[in-house]
Formats: structure tokens, sequence, C-alpha cells
């Protein structure tokens, strides 16, 4: 079972200030020694990443550039990730999602991530983000 990776789960696993983060890193230890899940990831991920977790007025103890793109590296060649990228059938899901569902500016990100993770057969998202994902109906939204 392959599941979608979403920006605020890779922020509770790495960074310890946040209140879901032991939870997400015992979820993460679970899953893989249960050898049942295979964690999806797509690059726009990483790069919310990184622009959340170097900002110093979000957390107490953010994280150093460096620090942050060593963490998106890391995640990014773990051999328990599958790499997905967008694709001109998520483009046009995007674009459709955008319009049906009558979204804005701020729901931008993470409507393309969730076209780019549908349109490549993933439908279970990791999140803390539910509302973010259930407005498509189509997604298992695991949260903490």
């Amino acid at each position: 079972m392959i599941k979608g990776i979403d920006t605020t789960f890779l922020v509770q696993a790495e960074i310890e200030e946040s209140s879901l983060h032991a939870d997400t890193v015992s979820y993460i230890r679970n899953e893989l020694v249960m050898g049942k899940t295979q964690f999806a990831l797509a690059p726009q991920v990483l790069s919310e990443f990184i622009h959340v977790v170097t900002d110093a007025k979000r957390f107490e103890k953010s994280l150093s550039m460096g620090q942050a793109l060593e963490k998106a590296e890391f995640w990014w060649n773990a051999v328990e990730i599958k790499h997905i990228f967008p694709s001109t059938d998520s483009l046009t899901l995007f674009n459709n999602w955008m319009i049906r569902y009558n979204l804005g500016r701020k729901r931008i990100l993470d409507t393309m991530l969730g076209a780019t993770y549908f349109s490549a057969g993933i439908s279970k998202i990791l999140t803390a983000n539910v509302r973010d994902y259930s407005v498509f109906e189509c997604f298992d939204i695991i949260s903490f």
C-alpha cells in the first residue's frame, strides 16, 4: 500500500517541538517495521517543507537551510519512498478541481499535490490538514 506524504506530515516528523512529533515518528516506525507501507513523495512537498521548517516565526527551534536541505534529501533518497511527479493528467485534474470546488489561492499547493497523487493512483494521504483533502471526496486521509 502506498501512502502519499503531505508537507504537514514531514514537518511533524522532523520538528521536535511539533505537538504530534512523537505520534508521527511512532507511526513511521510501526509502518516500516511491519513492512506494509511504501510512502509516496512529490518534489513540491520537499520545497514547501524547506520553506516551513526554516521559518523562525513558526518554530522556536527552526532548522537552518542546510539542516532542512539535508532532511529533504534524506526523505527523497529513502528506499521506502516512491517518487511521484506532476503530469499532464494531474495538471488537468488540478484545474478541474480548482474550478469545481471554487477554491482560492490558498488552496493551490494542496490541490496540486492532491491531483498529483490521485493521478498516480494514490488514494491515501498522510496529513495534519484533513480539510485540505476531504473536499475532493476521493482520499482516505490519515491524520494524527
